[in-house]
């Protein structure tokens, strides 16, 4: 998702898709998503209790943003040079594992 919802941004700077409408954008963002909702559709439906894997519905959303912020950092670290990850992005992610932590705790 992180490709679909912020890789539009770096479109600008490849002359082929600078001059692309808005509505191109969202179609290909779109598509991008779709392809990923394949594998994270299936991966909830296995995964999920009611449907005898491990994890309750709260599990699931927490493992899926845990997933994304991690994606989400090494993305803007590769792709957008002008972004920072600071301390305060750092301490920010230690809550969010004790977070994990505490949603996992049985």
């Amino acid at each position: 998702m992180t490709l679909a919802w912020y890789g539009h941004l770096k479109f600008k700077e490849i002359p082929w898709l600078a001059k692309l409408s808005l509505v191109s954008v969202i179609l290909i963002s779109w598509g991008i998503a779709l392809f990923e909702y394949f594998f994270q559709v299936p991966a909830n439906k296995i995964g999920y209790k009611g449907n005898g894997g491990p994890f309750s519905l709260v599990e699931l959303k927490v493992i899926q943003e845990v997933i994304t912020l991690v994606v989400f950092v090494g993305f803007s670290l590769l792709f957008f040079k002008t972004e920072q990850f600071r301390t305060n992005h750092l301490i920010g992610f230690v809550f969010l594992i004790l977070a994990v932590y505490f949603i996992f705790k049985k």
